[in-house]
């Protein structure tokens, strides 16, 4: 019976074509970053290198609390200050910063540090692959299929991540006044779509409207590693 259920699963997973070119794992970039944080645009243009890579699925998470000095992030939002706040709890830190980097969910560093940020993404792109995770798009919907390569530690949760590619905004206000700064991959939502298991293979699919681009994401309970990441093709 195992032997039939993995080649059930493996049957399920060839019908849909591979999602990242290059690499099937790729290491997922999390950059904390502010409109207001003066700091931040050297690593907000380091995000614009890795979002080229086919070996990083990189994303910005524009936080609020730098809104107070004078100029309102237009993408900022309560919810991904929380994300943030939420991975040093879990990480057992006392601080949010901005520029931060978070590595697959797990590894934090100063995102305007490429030497260090390089290094992280090597040392997560020769972990084992523990899910193999595949997500397509036909029209309003995507179909997203996963099958654990071997037993959970414990439950997933499968999130649907919405992005823009690129935007260019003239800071009016604030530490970054005058300056026009642009900015990749910017999250304008991230919704959960189920809990899983993975102890049966996952056959689920979830909205996009119009030119919605997404990610999705397999990351564990609680917001812990993410264990796999896929863009919406």
């Amino acid at each position: 019976m195992r032997q039939f259920f993995n080649l059930l699963a493996a049957g399920l997973l060839s019908l849909l074509p591979m999602t990242a070119t290059g690499q099937d794992r790729p290491v997922v970039v999390e950059l904390f970053t502010s409109q207001g944080c003066s700091s931040c645009p050297p690593a907000d243009a380091y995000l614009h290198k890795l979002a080229k890579r086919d070996d990083v699925i990189a994303l910005a998470m524009h936080v609020d609390y730098w809104d107070y000095i004078g100029w309102k992030d237009i993408f900022a939002s309560p919810e991904l200050t929380e994300r943030q706040r939420t991975y040093a709890r879990v990480g057992q830190r006392r601080m949010v910063y901005t520029p931060q980097m978070i590595i697959n969910g797990q590894d934090h560093v100063v995102g305007n540090r490429p030497r260090d940020v390089e290094d992280l993404i090597k040392q997560h792109s020769k972990a084992d692959k523990l899910i193999n995770l595949k997500a397509k798009r036909s029209g309003d919907k995507v179909m997203i299929q996963a099958v654990a390569e071997e037993a959970l530690s414990g439950p997933v949760t499968i999130q649907l991540l919405r992005y823009k590619p690129q935007e260019t905004v003239q800071i009016k206000r604030g530490e970054n006044a005058g300056r026009s700064l642009s900015y990749a991959n910017i999250v304008t939502d991230i919704t959960e779509l189920r809990n899983w298991n993975g102890r049966k293979a996952l056959d689920i699919s979830a909205k996009m409207l119009g030119n919605e681009r997404g990610v999705i994401l397999v990351q564990g309970s609680g917001q812990g590693a993410v264990m796999a990441a896929a863009w919406v093709q």
